[in-house]
């Protein structure tokens, strides 16, 4: 009998654990013809989707959050090689053998058995579709003038769930080729300096391709309300603020 009761007892305990873990996150849930999108606020650039059973990570980072105790991956997608959103831990932990592991070419230089995708590409995976865009520097670079990110390295990714589709803009600034950016119901935007844009540049990439929903997120120290007051007279975007720095 105690046998048994020790069985039953450790599944409860994981699920308490991941429960837990997961619920020191903020989180919101979007309705999709698909079934609900819940979206986990893990910090930075770090995020956690559930959509019809799958669990997909984006860019996980072991100072985000315990990655042992976060449910493991069907999907995780990764933006860039910068140790802030590509970290080979975290990813082991979630990663099983069916996991689908989407990465840039450099970060497939780090770590095998990814799947790479360069901007403009589009799969299919585990019926979810994404493509990747591009994510670069025009104005912010290093003393060297390197941008900080060039392009045709970096991702940015949208991802369709149901009849939603989610702009996870990776670090960039307002590109250009946001303008061909469609139909997107939820956008999460870098501000952090010196490495991405400042409100200012958020405002303006919002107007070239008009999101129903804005996340800011990645803003480190930048200050938030000036976004919002930026955007305080565009009514057909609310902007959403949560614990992302």
């Amino acid at each position: 009998m105690k046998t048994i009761t020790l069985f039953m007892f450790f599944p409860i305990m994981m699920f308490a654990s991941f429960s837990a873990a997961q619920n020191q996150f903020e989180s919101d849930t979007i309705s999709t013809s698909s079934g609900d999108l819940k979206i986990t606020f893990v910090g930075h650039g770090t995020l956690l989707f559930h959509f019809n059973e799958k669990v997909i990570h984006v860019d996980p980072v072991s100072g985000y959050a315990d990655y042992s105790k976060l449910p493991k991956a069907d999907i995780i997608l990764v933006t860039h090689h910068h140790g802030d959103h590509f970290d080979k831990k975290a990813l082991e932990q979630i990663k099983t053998p069916n996991t689908d592991l989407i990465l840039t070419e450099t970060c497939a230089e780090q770590i095998q058995n990814g799947i790479v995708m360069k901007n403009g590409d589009v799969k299919t995976i585990k019926g979810i579709k994404v493509k990747a865009v591009p994510a670069y520097n025009i104005v912010h670079k290093r003393a060297n003038g390197e941008p900080f990110h060039p392009k045709g390295i970096g991702n940015g990714y949208v991802i369709t769930f149901g009849d939603k589709k989610v702009y996870i803009a990776g670090d960039t600034e307002n590109v250009p080729e946001m303008k061909e950016l469609s139909g997107i119901d939820c956008a999460f935007l870098p501000m952090n300096l010196p490495y991405t844009m400042t409100p200012e540049m958020v405002a303006e990439a919002v107007k070239m391709f008009n999101p129903k929903i804005l996340y800011p997120y990645h803003f480190g120290n930048t200050n938030v309300n000036e976004l919002v007051e930026l955007l305080k007279d565009k009514k057909d975007c609310e902007v959403r603020i949560r614990k992302m720095q």
